[in-house]
């Protein structure tokens, strides 16, 4: 899956290039890089970004005609003062242009636009597991200015600062531009042992701000496989305090770094995908527990719950937009709750597999509920949570699965995250509900007449009946429910049970009619 100029910048953007030109938009496909120096020999450059290093300014513009000429989608240069001629010159040969910082070195956008290139983009090929698109999620869970790093200090990912430069201190902005940071500020680190305690464990290590190296306060957590140190991730205070429950987010966030950081080491980014579709093959049956268990390195007979989470509202675009952001969410607090998490997205959902978890508390509600309060910040989309009942062992997470999304199901408008444990009433009269609605055979022919009479004289029969029900007989309670005269509702009682045939005196029959009276309503809503 090609990359579109559009995530490219998404992920590298500001401070490293500025977008000059964009005759056919942001959203051109790009299938790769190249690097080209006037002095070579031309080649083709089929859609991909070229860009033209050892010469900048007016001098740019042959080697940027010469490249758009043979496909260029987008070509980067430095302007030298010459922005307006370089882009009068792109419009002209109708390709992008971005103009490089220069102070940003080009081996530095070359590798973090490789990165990207190779990820599919912010949102690609290989899901949540993508590095800038995990930067940012951290950096809005933390509230802070967040670097990805691997072990030799160099930058792999950040997160965008929103044009904020006020937020980034002089270390981040060397960083990211391919620079040391201050020797000096690198050896305090040293000598308060601050490396070695980040070699150590996944422990998050608090680094206090330094005005006088202009260094703002900083959180840092090792990102490990085993024993090995693959890499670190740095949180920079911003403009706001860290939030709350930032070390445990970059607790989850490491383990998922992790996890992508090995994948690309062996040269396994694709597998990423056959893994998710291990995962949702466990979630409804179709993979056998032993070969989910030696895949992840897991016990088979361990004990696991399942929790579902669904976006609920907004347009096609922001669904799918929030559910992929979702996606990225829970995998960072699944892996924060439980360090072997497994998840997946599957059709409109996103599924946690959560081993070792034997029962429903706190925690885990709590871990749920900051999701969907993330998921709001996020992407503004609101979200609920399912928590299904634990299984004995990986055999039994279809049945967690199946019972998480029918807490989904069940779930009322209000609520946030619900346990299946808590509405089981609720999950069992939604089952029993869509069972009526999918067999017409099993509706009352009275209740028909009454939802058809509602219809052709504008009543509310059903409605009340159904009131008057729910308040198991008391009037007064039912009328004040509907805002209607306590006569009113015996009126339409009498009046629906001469339309139907209603035998509401007989406990059977009421509580037939109940539930075909509910799954009308529930229609007709």
């Amino acid at each position: 899956m090609d990359t579109t100029l559009r995530q490219l910048l998404a992920a590298i953007g500001e401070p490293l290039v500025e977008v000059a030109a964009t005759p056919a938009g942001l959203d051109v496909a790009l299938t790769g890089l190249a690097i080209v120096d006037p002095d070579d020999e031309p080649d083709r450059y089929p859609g991909q970004l070229v860009l033209v290093i050892g010469v900048r300014g007016r001098a740019a513009t042959a080697a940027l005609r010469a490249a758009a000429r043979r496909g260029a989608a987008a070509v980067a240069v430095k302007s030298g003062g010459a922005a307006d001629v370089l882009r009068a010159a792109a419009t002209e040969a109708g390709t992008a242009l971005l103009l490089v910082r220069p102070d940003v070195r080009w081996e530095r956008l070359e590798s973090l636009a490789r990165d990207v290139l190779h990820e599919g983009g912010a949102t690609g090929e290989d899901g949540p597991g993508d590095l800038f698109s995990l930067a940012q999620t951290v950096a809005l869970l933390t509230r802070g200015v967040v670097s990805i790093e691997d072990t030799a200090s160099r930058v792999l990912a950040y997160s965008r600062s929103d044009g904020d430069a006020a937020q980034v201190d002089e270390l981040r902005r060397l960083s990211i531009l391919g620079r040391q940071g201050p020797p000096g500020y690198l050896r305090t680190l040293r000598d308060w042992g601050v490396f070695d305690r980040l070699r150590a464990g996944e422990d998050v290590v608090h680094v206090d701000e330094h005005a006088d190296l202009g260094i703002r306060r900083r959180l840092a957590v090792g990102i490990h496989a085993g024993p090995r140190q693959l890499g670190t991730i740095w949180v920079q205070e911003g403009a706001e305090p860290f939030a709350e429950r930032a070390p445990d987010v970059l607790v989850g966030a490491a383990r998922v770094a992790a996890g992508h950081l090995v994948r690309r080491r062996s040269q396994q980014a694709p597998g990423g995908r056959w893994e998710r579709d291990l995962v949702a093959g466990l979630l409804d049956g179709r993979a056998s527990p032993d070969l989910v268990a030696g895949t992840f390195g897991l016990d088979e007979n361990v004990g696991a719950l399942v929790v579902a989470f669904a976006v609920r509202d907004g347009d096609p675009t922001s669904h799918d937009l929030g559910l992929a952001e979702l996606t990225e969410i829970v995998s960072v607090h699944a892996a924060g709750h439980r360090r072997a998490a497994l998840c997946a997205a599957v059709e409109s959902r996103v599924y946690a597999v959560l081993p070792e978890v034997r029962r429903t508390d706190a925690a885990l509600t709590t871990m749920c509920a900051e999701v969907v309060t993330a998921a709001r910040r996020r992407s503004g989309v609101r979200a609920q949570a399912g928590i299904g009942s634990p299984a004995p062992g990986l055999a039994g997470v279809p049945g967690s699965r199946r019972e998480a999304d029918r807490v989904l199901d069940a779930m009322g408008e209000a609520q946030d995250v619900a346990v299946f444990g808590e509405i089981r009433a609720e999950v069992l009269l939604t089952q029993t509900l869509g069972l009526l609605e999918a067999n017409p055979d099993l509706r009352d022919p009275g209740v028909a007449r009454l939802v058809a009479y509602d219809r052709e004289h504008r009543t509310d029969l059903v409605i009340s009946v159904v009131a008057w029900l729910d308040a198991m007989g008391d009037v007064r309670a039912a009328a004040e429910g509907l805002t209607v005269h306590p006569n009113t509702l015996r009126y339409r009682v009498r009046r629906a049970t001469a339309i139907a045939g209603l035998r509401l005196d007989d406990p059977r029959a009421r509580l037939v009619h109940h539930l075909q009276l509910l799954a009308a309503a529930r229609e007709r809503a």
